[in-house]
C-alpha cells in the first residue's frame, strides 16, 4: 500500500514538474525562434545566446535528473514546495531572458547587459538549489555524483555571483563558454542512462 501511495504522489509532483518544466522549454525555444525568423531585427548577442542554450540544456537534463525523486521514500509537502520553487526559479529565469516586449532596448545585448544582476543573481540561486535537490535524492546518490560535484557548484555560484558585477564582456563569454561546454561534459559522464 505505501509503495502504490508513493508512487502516486511521485507521479503528482513529476507532472507538476513536467509542465512547468514545459513552460521554460517552450519559452526558450520560442525565444530562440525568434533568431531565425527576425535576423534584421533580432540582433545576436553571444552571451545572451550562450546562457539561452546553456539554460535549454540544463532544464532538459533537469527533468531527466528528477527521476531519481523515486529513491524517496517519503515525498512531504516541505519536499514538495522545494522541488516546485526549484522548477519556477528556472522558469523565472527562462522568462528573464526572452522578455515579452524589448521596446525600450537596442537589442538583446542592452537588455541582458540592463538585466545583469537580476540574471546571474538567479543563476547562482539555480546552482546552490541544485546541491539541496542531489542532497534530497539521498546521500548515496549525492556521493555517486563524485567529490567534483559541490566543488563544481561552488566554482558555478561563486562566478556567477563575479558576474553580477564585472561588466568584462571577454569575462562574461568565457563563463558562459565554458559552463556550456562543463554542463555537456557533466551530462555525458553523469547522466547518460537514466537508473
Amino acid at each position: 500500500m505505501n509503495q502504490i501511495v508513493h508512487l502516486d504522489v511521485f507521479t503528482h509532483v513529476r507532472l507538476i514538474t513536467g509542465f512547468i518544466t514545459s513552460l521554460s522549454i517552450a519559452r526558450l525555444l520560442t525565444g530562440l525562434a525568434r533568431f531565425v525568423q527576425h535576423p534584421k531585427r533580432e540582433t545576436i548577442y553571444p552571451v545572451h545566446l550562450g546562457w539561452a542554450l546553456f539554460l535549454l540544456l540544463y532544464i532538459i537534463y533537469f527533468w531527466w535528473f528528477e527521476i531519481m525523486l523515486a529513491r524517496i521514500d517519503v515525498i512531504t509537502f516541505e519536499v514538495y514546495a522545494y522541488i516546485l520553487f526549484y522548477i519556477v526559479l528556472l522558469f523565472f529565469i527562462s522568462t528573464l531572458l526572452f522578455p515579452d516586449r524589448m521596446d525600450e532596448y537596442k537589442g538583446f545585448e542592452d537588455y541582458f547587459l540592463s538585466c545583469q544582476k537580476w540574471f546571474y543573481g538567479l543563476l547562482a540561486s539555480v546552482f546552490f538549489f541544485d546541491v539541496f535537490d542531489s542532497i534530497l535524492k539521498g546521500w548515496d546518490y549525492f556521493r555517486s555524483l563524485s567529490g567534483a560535484y559541490p566543488v563544481q557548484q561552488a566554482a558555478l555560484f561563486s562566478l556567477a555571483v563575479a558576474a553580477m558585477f564585472i561588466r568584462d564582456r571577454r569575462f562574461h563569454l568565457a563563463f558562459v563558454g565554458g559552463a556550456l561546454v562543463f554542463q555537456i561534459l557533466w551530462i555525458v559522464r553523469h547522466y547518460n542512462v537514466m537508473a
